[in-house]
């Protein structure tokens, strides 16, 4: 049966598979759009598993923000290169693994991976091997934060590389956006541990003391 354009463009549409991919499925189940999405599917759970050893150290981070601006969500998806952190397909992944953070809370990545990939009838752990095979690296949800309480403000960094999500308590009617900006960025510039001194143990600020006069003693005049 000749496959044509057309169907290698609804399946690519269906599944984000690559067009190679779409020709070869079509082909193998006579052009049975149905069979070829199931053998695409099945294809991608073979792909998933022979990259599954890979590292996965580059990656982003999306920010998804609630239409009334208080609840927001940020998720860390790691991939195997720069290059691919850096396509419109794994970005487009990354932002939906996000809305379904700031749509379902779940309590982990596990229950995440359960919860319902937008505009799809899978889950996200079913949806995974698929978005493997189409974009051709190991993926990793490795973690998220939401918050909808108080005021919240994001600051996302060179296109997703770090982000921070400040949670703010503010008393009275007071704009806090631009104070959370603030302290956002100096997050993400310091990465700091704390929040306060009181959040420290008397050994983590004995070490900080410790550490501090050696600095001192050891500058030169």
């Amino acid at each position: 049966m000749a496959i044509t354009i057309a169907q290698i463009k609804e399946l690519r549409e269906a599944t984000a598979a690559g067009m190679g991919a779409c020709k070869e499925a079509l082909a193998a189940t006579d052009g049975n759009m149905a069979e070829a999405v199931k053998y695409l599917r099945e294809k991608g759970l073979a792909v998933a598993a022979k990259r599954v050893d890979k590292e996965s150290k580059q990656g982003i981070v999306a920010l998804a923000v609630a239409d009334d601006k208080k609840s927001m969500a940020l998720a860390e998806v790691n991939c195997e290169t720069d290059f691919c952190a850096k396509s419109e397909l794994f970005q487009a992944f990354v932002k939906d693994i996000c809305k379904v953070v700031l749509k379902d809370n779940p309590a982990d990545v596990e229950a995440l991976k359960a919860c319902k990939y937008p505009d799809s009838d899978l889950t996200v752990e079913e949806t995974l091997p698929e978005k493997v095979m189409s974009i051709g690296e190991n993926l990793q949800i490795r973690r998220f934060a939401r918050y909808d309480e108080n005021t919240s403000v994001a600051y996302v960094h060179a296109g997703g590389s770090r982000a921070v999500l400040v949670n703010l308590a503010v008393e009275g009617d007071i704009d806090a956006t631009e104070i959370g900006k603030n302290v956002a960025m100096q997050i993400a510039a310091m990465n700091p541990q704390y929040i306060s001194r009181s959040d420290m143990t008397d050994d983590e600020l004995a070490k900080l003391r410790e550490i501090t006069v050696d600095s001192a003693l050891n500058t030169p005049e």
